[in-house]
């Protein structure tokens, strides 16, 4: 039997015209499409009245270009093609999903996101579960169809509510996706958004993919307690008992195959962390930079300009050991399959790039970019808008925006070009826009109807509850979005008055 509870008709009407208005905005790539016809026409329309800014980093004169001349369709036409190789995200992105690609399809991960979640007691199912989803986006979208579902089960087998099982996956999931223990595909996507943007001030800055991982790494501890806390005193007890006639079963335990093809991936990992360990740790190490000896404490190193390759090798082979011992991956051909299929997913990727590398080189050539971002931050200075309440402004912006975009990549995408130099003339790191995006645009996500496996959240719980609904779901995730985003803004301001760096050679305000 359901636990019964009165509709929220006000919320729901709320959610309901949201999700209209939501619908209405065309595909992400027909979005960009139009997006990069608007900058066409908007570049000849500035440069027609001779829109110009002066650079305070260089004291020169921007001035507006068209693209609408002979020579902007000639370079229109011939650089397509540079323009999406040499997207920054495009390959490193590429490059860690066959990493990934291969563990996931061999069965490790979702071999290793149970086993983390059945060890836990009962008392600690709530932290384990929120932990695990946060964990999961190593896993691209594995946590929605595997542990979410899952985390409702074993709440149910420890007779709790097993909706707020499936909440708190969902929390951890979605609300915690941009924080990690470890450099997941999404830091490399990011951070080259980041670095196009940055180039519009400074041409030799660097972004790179360990951009926010201190920052992000604290925050799986952060996401994780607080998550905690909204399961157990806020969610179930407003949830209340779970009445059923069913039988309680137990969740599906490992298959010895699995143990040891676990295990083994465990020693393959920690024999691939030694040799890691020896590349990087003694002086003058193969993987440190050559003339300083440095690691991470310059702006470049073999060891941090390859962190996305070799991320990829901690995933690859552990995941080729375990397919290998458990049997998913017979031989060569087995692996290069499960490698193909994870490329094969990153179709629509490779169309949303393309489009968005052209808008960003267009953006780029137009000088609107850089246009628009001193304007804007002329305008904050003039308002006496400045400081963290200029970035606080930022993050509302994304929280708005994310009611309506739900890819965390393509309202980067977006942003980045504009805000990323508007608050670099203000004296605020890429690395500090960036993490203030993904705070913003995490701690929503739950709330957010148009994200894409929302529906699917609903599917799962309405097997326990089939009240649930899109506004009952969303009273249920207000708390851990409210209390996520404070929470992670309160922790990014100790941060900032701390003055610690957000990662590698990333500090929150320029020199």
């Amino acid at each position: 039997m359901s636990l019964n509870s009165p509709k929220g008709n006000g919320l729901t009407a709320i959610l309901d015209r949201i999700e209209r208005i939501g619908n209405r905005l065309p595909d992400p790539v027909t979005l960009f499409a139009l997006l990069t016809l608007l900058v066409i026409l908007a570049s000849a329309i500035a440069a027609g009245f001779n829109l110009s800014a002066i650079n305070p980093a260089t004291e020169e004169t921007v001035e507006a270009v068209s693209l609408l001349t002979g020579e902007g369709i000639r370079r229109i036409i011939s650089e397509a093609v540079p323009n999406f190789i040499e997207f920054p995200p495009l390959g490193t992105v590429l490059v860690a999903i066959l990493g990934v690609g291969i563990a996931q399809h061999s069965g490790l991960l979702g071999t290793a996101l149970r086993r983390l979640v059945l060890i836990a007691p009962a008392k600690f199912a709530s932290p384990m579960v929120v932990f695990a989803g946060v964990m999961s986006n190593l896993a691209a979208d594995a946590g929605y169809v595997i542990l979410v579902p899952l985390a409702a089960v074993i709440f149910r087998v420890f007779q709790r509510h097993p909706i707020a099982g499936l909440v708190a996956g969902f929390a951890g999931v979605s609300g915690g996706f941009s924080a990690n223990l470890i450099i997941n595909p999404l830091d490399p996507l990011l951070a080259g958004l980041s670095q196009s943007g940055a180039s519009l001030i400074n041409n030799d800055y660097s972004v790179n993919a360990m951009a926010n991982y201190y920052f992000m790494a604290i925050s799986t501890f952060l996401i994780t307690f607080v998550g905690w806390y909204v399961t157990d005193y806020i969610v179930e007890p407003r949830l209340g008992n779970y009445d059923s006639e069913e039988t309680t079963t137990e969740p599906e335990s490992l298959t010895p195959s699995q143990r040891k093809g676990l295990r083994w991936a465990g020693y393959t990992l920690l024999a691939y962390i030694i040799c890691l360990g020896l590349l990087t740790l003694p002086p003058e190490a193969i993987l440190r930079d050559p003339e300083t000896d440095s690691l991470i404490t310059e702006a470049s190193s073999p060891f941090i300009d390859g962190i996305v390759f070799l991320v990829a090798l901690g995933f690859f082979f552990p995941g080729l050991v375990y397919g290998k011992v458990a049997g998913t991956i017979k031989n060569d051909k087995d692996a290069a399959n499960a490698m193909s299929q994870a490329m094969s997913s990153m179709g629509y990727y490779l169309v949303l790039a393309f489009v968005a590398a052209q808008f960003i080189a267009y953006f780029d050539w137009s000088n609107l970019g850089i246009i628009f971002a001193i304007s804007g931050a002329q305008f904050l200075q003039a308002t006496g808008i400045e400081g963290l309440p200029a970035l606080f402004l930022f993050v509302a912006f994304s929280i708005i925006l994310n009611l309506f975009i739900g890819s965390a990549s393509a309202k980067w995408a977006i942003l980045a070009p504009i805000f990323v130099p508007m608050l670099m003339i203000i004296g605020y790191s890429p690395e500090a826009t960036q993490a203030l995006y993904r705070i913003g645009d995490s701690s929503t996500n739950i709330i957010t109807p148009l994200m894409p496996y929302f529906p699917v959240v609903i599917a799962f719980g309405q097997q326990y509850d089939q009240q649930l609904g899109i506004g009952r779901l969303i009273v249920l995730m207000f708390p851990y979005c409210i209390l996520f985003l404070i929470s992670w803004l309160v922790l990014f301001f100790l941060w900032a008055m701390l003055e610690l760096p957000l990662g590698p050679n990333a500090p929150i305000q320029l020199s």
